[in-house]
């Protein structure tokens, strides 16, 4: 039983140099071991020396298992996504514990036995009774009565097996499956040779060594489970990864150069986005941008965010994009269209919480109308300064019922640079010695005065936040006011 020192810490990898260590030992020790199968005389009539030939055949046979799987474990796994729930991986000590009744047995691996054809005599020793689970005082098996303990589909593997040593002379190498006088159900691995007899040279007995490898084959079959399981995990996980960079594709401004409009109106904007995807994460989130000329001359201008990642996400995202873009095409203001977001994510199938912000720019009188929910603020770049917008009221989407969004008005002048900006821009944790998303975002100041269209500014973020380690993905979008 681990420590209660460590049983609450996660597994550590193993290093490297200690693995290589083992390789090496294990290489030593099966190299003795197979001298020492060399060295060890056979004789017909000595059974301590057929055990001890046969002790050393099995312990060769495994540490060659060992070795490929200490190579294996040199080798490592895959890189595979996090399950989706974030379920941990079981470890050694959330293993189930052993059968009560089967210490004892799980100790006791090997045990011997020899079948005399001419005398009918069979002799067990005392581990083959704990394996079998029988009485000494029951006697052993003979071989027929030792085939009526086997499943039914593994009795010819048997009959098979000892009709071949006997018959043939051949040696006896295989498994099988028996059922225990308790009713537990054991997997057996036989190895056995004819002893012959020295005036006819006819098979006289059989002898076998057997081990009870119930436990390495559970072992194996769990090995074998898991790398299925973790394998099926990084198809699912590739296949979500496709669909939701399609969808998202699908769903976000196929542009990608810069926009403008009203093409022909005084004070038309200057539009540019970038999607930034995560540094650390392979599943795409639920951050959307869009840039929309109006039916009645103003253009919409928004940024938002769901929580989660993968296809979920992103179809959250799509039906809360068509469902803004639709209400702004209807005419609907800001803060009353950030309430019917709301409204429709609660009633959602998949419930989820989100953050936006959303824009009306009427070019005629160079007024900005907006409203936000849990979302950072536009932040206005004049004269080569910066400010964010004082924000009105408004929670996150999806957070409670019946929530009253504001807006507020800003009235823009030519030149002027708003910048719209998910919270995935920059990391989560951040050191003390940088400033957070917003000031450095407000210190470019300088270099969008000198910018001469929303794409230089949007390349501008870019090589500042590009290559952050971002947790989350994340959108900008730059609107420039023209002169």
């Amino acid at each position: 039983m681990p420590s209660h020192l460590f049983a609450g810490r996660p597994a550590q990898p193993p290093r490297p140099g200690s693995v290589d260590a083992l390789i090496t030992q294990t290489r030593r020790l099966r190299g003795d071991v197979d001298a020492v199968r060399r060295d060890t005389v056979v004789d017909d009539d000595d059974p301590q020396g057929r055990w001890q030939r046969a002790l050393c055949d099995l312990a060769v046979h495994h540490l060659d298992d060992l070795g490929e799987h200490l190579g294996q474990l040199k080798e490592g796994l895959p890189a595979i996504p996090s399950p989706a729930n974030g379920a941990p991986y079981r470890t050694a000590a959330h293993q189930p514990a052993p059968e009560p009744g089967t210490e004892h047995a799980q100790q006791t691996r090997v045990g011997s036995a020899e079948w005399n054809l001419l005398t009918d005599e069979v002799s067990w020793s005392d581990e083959l009774f704990v394996i079998f689970g029988r009485s000494p005082e029951a006697g052993p098996l003979s071989l027929d009565e030792l085939g009526s303990t086997l499943f039914v589909e593994d009795q010819p593997l048997l009959t098979a097996m000892v009709t071949a040593c006997l018959v043939d002379g051949k040696a006896i190498d295989g498994e099988f499956r028996i059922v225990r006088a308790d009713g537990r159900v054991r997997t057996l691995h036989m190895r056995g040779e004819p002893v012959l007899d020295e005036s006819d040279g006819c098979t006289a007995s059989m002898w076998a060594v057997l081990r009870d490898v119930s436990d390495l084959r559970r072992s194996e079959r769990a090995v074998r489970e898991t790398r299925d399981s973790l394998q099926q995990q990084r198809q699912i996980a590739q296949t979500e990864h496709r669909l939701a960079v399609e969808l998202q594709e699908a769903v976000l401004p196929p542009w990608g150069g810069t926009l403008r409009f009203p093409h022909a109106a005084a004070g038309a904007l200057d539009v540019a986005a970038h999607y930034l995807p995560s540094a650390t994460s392979a599943l795409i989130g639920g951050d959307w941008y869009d840039a929309l000329e109006l039916p009645d001359g103003r253009s919409m201008l928004t940024v938002g965010d769901l929580t989660g990642h993968g296809v979920t996400a992103t179809s959250g995202m799509a039906m809360m994009l068509g469902a803004l873009r639709g209400m702004a095409m209807a005419g609907i203001e800001p803060g009353p269209l950030m309430g019917w977001l709301n409204q429709l994510l609660e009633t959602s199938v998949q419930p989820a919480l989100g953050s936006a912000v959303c824009c009306s720019y009427d070019p005629a009188r160079r007024v900005l109308s907006w409203a936000q929910a849990g979302h950072p603020a536009p932040l206005l770049f004049r004269g080569g300064h910066g400010r964010a917008l004082q924000p009105p009221e408004g929670i996150l989407l999806g957070a409670t019922s019946g929530a009253a969004y504001g807006q507020r008005e800003e009235r823009l002048e030519p030149g002027d640079v708003l910048v719209l900006h998910t919270d995935g821009l920059t990391p989560r944790s951040i050191e003390f010695s940088r400033a957070d998303g917003a000031e450095r975002l407000l210190a470019l100041a300088p270099r969008f005065a000198v910018a001469r269209s929303a794409q230089d500014c949007v390349r501008t973020v870019i090589e500042e936040f590009g290559d952050t380690g971002r947790e989350d993905d994340a959108c900008v979008l730059v609107a420039r006011v023209g002169e």
